[in-house]
């Protein structure tokens, strides 16, 4: 996915945004970069990979070379930024989070309309947030450009654009698919997708921007320049997955949820006469475990750690890109401890189960380890369609979702007009669903999380929450 930070004030922020871009390294895994501005200076900008080396250890030589009293940085999980684009509305840096499902289609639009070129990565593709800057130059302020650049990507857009004139221009999606907030200081403002990054810098909460809404920072104000919209789809894998344990979006704490959300299944489940007696309530680390200990607390069952994951030279921030190495690495990470494997029944608490592969590879690692029974509940429904808007995952087919893979084993094409039935467990599909990934997998019983259980965890007006992974409905 990607996240960024910026931060304009009277003083220098060069270790603001240093530090606040290390803060969103559990969003992204490939590139990384920030860039700078001091008033009567040029820009500074640096870019690095972080496939291989985390955000930090990157970064941390080009401190002494940057100052600014302005500046940003963003976590990439797609191509390199942020960019420095001069164009007759100026000289700005831009960076971008989002998908752009219509990007083909965009670059050769703009080629028919007198535009005659982009760079290209060694793929050919054009970098997306250069398309997006393209976009934005076709109008004649940044108000306009950005408002423009969001109506025709088909996906999702949320950006900061930094100018020399000592302001930050930040812009949530149309559809506040991602959160955008404001800290405040006594000497400036900065701006996060995640709230403690400013917290822990001595920032405190000041605004948090609607679906739409564009909004200017400076030093001493933050101005609203283009309003919210009414309708709001948040991602719901923020407070599921990806949000960082401390931090609130709309108002609701992330590690609240997770506790809560897991309450909401041992409650069910108990209700449903399916809850089977173990020894231990397990997470799968990481953020698996506050959604088993919700579980844990509601069930009555002591929560135990079977295994430990091995992160001090392996944290998610710079798993390899390539597969293999990625299975591999998840292997060795996994680290037991056979007191609480051994002959007993665990239950595992997962946040998702997406492809299955290394999940697979875990409980065979449990028996392995002499664990008795192995049962498994996932913290949200079967994912049946892959994201289009944050890309959450990087799947290439909808086919290489496990939840899909299934039904297509099960019922072929004909399973595809039925997937609803099949995500949910009271139906004679949805028991279908779960049986055969028992089977395939390992399990002694699985479980997943309703989306109306998964909702009244969330808490916020169902409504303004995105389900398109789950559900296919936009």
């Amino acid at each position: 996915m990607g996240g960024f930070f910026g931060a304009v004030s009277h003083r220098d922020v060069v270790l603001d945004v240093f530090f606040g871009v290390d803060y969103h390294s559990h969003l992204g895994t490939r590139r990384a970069g920030m860039i700078f501005h001091e008033e009567g200076s040029s820009f500074q900008r640096q870019i690095h990979s972080i496939e291989n080396t985390p955000f930090r250890t990157r970064f941390e030589d080009d401190l002494p070379k940057f100052r600014g009293t302005t500046g940003i940085g963003c976590i990439s999980d797609t191509d390199p930024q942020p960019l420095l684009v001069r164009s007759h509305l100026g000289t700005f840096a831009l960076t971008t989070v989002g998908a752009i499902n219509n990007d083909e289609e965009l670059v050769e639009s703009h080629f028919v309309n007198q535009g005659k070129q982009f760079m290209a990565m060694g793929s050919g593709k054009v970098n997306q947030t250069e398309l997006v800057a393209a976009l934005i130059n076709q109008k004649d302020n940044f108000v306009d450009g950005i408002l423009h650049a969001q109506e025709l990507i088909e996906g999702s857009c949320t950006l900061l654009i930094m100018t020399s004139e000592r302001q930050i221009i930040a812009a949530r999606d149309k559809m506040g698919r991602l959160p955008v907030l404001v800290g405040r200081d006594g000497e400036g403002h900065c701006i996060a997708f995640e709230s403690f990054a400013y917290h822990k810098l001595g920032y405190e909460d000041a605004y948090e921007l609607g679906p739409g809404e564009i909004a200017r920072i400076t030093a001493d104000s933050i101005e609203t320049l283009s309003a919210p919209r009414d309708k709001m789809k948040i991602c719901a894998f923020l407070w599921v997955y990806y949000g960082y344990p401390n931090s609130n979006y709309e108002g609701m704490n992330v590690e609240v949820m997770r506790y809560r959300n897991g309450e909401v299944m041992a409650r069910d489940e108990r209700a449903q006469g399916c809850m089977p007696e173990v020894d231990y309530v397990a997470g799968v680390p990481d953020s698996g475990v506050p959604h088993a200990i919700g579980y844990a607390t509601e069930s009555g069952m002591p929560f135990g750690r079977p295994f430990i994951k091995y992160t001090p030279t392996w944290p998610r921030s710079f798993m390899p890109s390539n597969q293999d190495v990625r299975n591999r690495v998840a292997k060795m990470k996994q680290v037991p401890v056979p007191e609480l494997i051994r002959d007993k029944r665990l239950l595992f608490v997962d946040d998702s189960i997406v492809r299955g592969t290394q999940l697979r590879e875990t409980v065979d690692f449990l028996y392995e380890s002499g664990a008795r029974e192995v049962h498994m509940r996932s913290a949200c429904p079967p994912i049946m369609f892959s994201c289009k808007y944050l890309s959450f995952s990087s799947s290439k087919s909808d086919m290489e979702l496990i939840g899909r893979r299934v039904v297509h084993e099960l019922e072929g094409e004909e399973g595809v007009q039925h997937l609803r039935e099949y995500a949910d467990s009271s139906t004679e599909r949805g028991q279908c669903l779960l049986r055969k990934i028992c089977e395939d997998m390992g399990f002694d019983s699985l479980r997943y999380q309703s989306l109306q259980g998964m909702l009244d965890a969330i808490g916020i007006d169902p409504e303004k929450v995105c389900t398109y992974c789950w559900t296919g409905e936009e």
